[in-house]
């Protein structure tokens, strides 16, 4: 499996993002939830996601905070960091977090819609922040999964249901590969189809039109 970036800015990765993220709930009283969506948006988690050295480990976690404050609401945090010796559980949602994205490979803003929320992250705390780190791994990786089966769209459903790859699909009902790939990956709209097309399909998979339309 591919990772994120080099292993050795990942101590200094999973840090910086655990005191951003115990920064900005303990000395600054925002709410983490709020925060993370400007640190999606500020384009900081993509450069961290990427690896970029400047951002896991040539800026300390509350500078991190500032920026993407300064990006998205226009002004810098500038309270002074307090000492904390105890870690906090959003230090731990941040540590793992980092974790996670590194060994994955995915991108923050892909891991939250895939489930991987910040509420998620501290509903887990109690039972996995003294569990070996593999055990989050299997936890986050099996969300993931289910969280991304639950979201198939219905002509995938259907078709698999049918026990019909999509080329059998595509032979039998005269719609090419592509367009049913196109729809099963969300690239192409199935509910503007023409309703030939979807007639066509339904006739194979045995449902009604109303079936294949999310």
């Amino acid at each position: 499996m591919m990772r994120a970036y080099e292993e050795i800015y990942l101590d200094d990765a999973m840090n910086n993002l655990g005191d951003m993220f115990d920064y900005v709930v303990y000395d600054c009283g925002y709410e983490l939830e709020d925060f993370y969506s400007y640190f999606l948006v500020s384009g900081i988690a993509e450069s961290f996601g990427k690896g970029n050295p400047k951002y896991i480990a040539g800026l300390s976690g509350p500078e991190l905070a500032s920026i993407a404050f300064a990006r998205t609401k226009g002004n810098r945090l500038n309270i002074i960091p307090s000492e904390n010796i105890e870690k906090s559980a959003e230090y731990w949602a941040g540590w793992i977090l980092a974790y996670y994205q590194w060994y994955s490979g995915q991108s923050f803003a892909e891991l939250k819609n895939n489930g991987l929320t910040i509420n998620h992250l501290l509903n887990l705390y109690p039972t996995l922040h003294e569990a070996d780190i593999t055990k989050f791994v299997d936890v986050a990786d099996r969300l993931i999964k289910n969280n991304k089966a639950s979201r198939e769209i219905n002509l995938k459903k259907i078709r698999k249901a049918a026990r019909m790859s999509q080329r059998d699909l595509a032979e039998a009902s005269g719609v090419s590969l592509r367009m049913i790939q196109l729809y099963e990956q969300k690239n192409k709209d199935i509910n503007k189809a023409q309703a030939i097309t979807l007639a066509k399909l339904a006739r194979v998979l045995g449902c009604n039109v109303n079936d294949l339309i999310e």
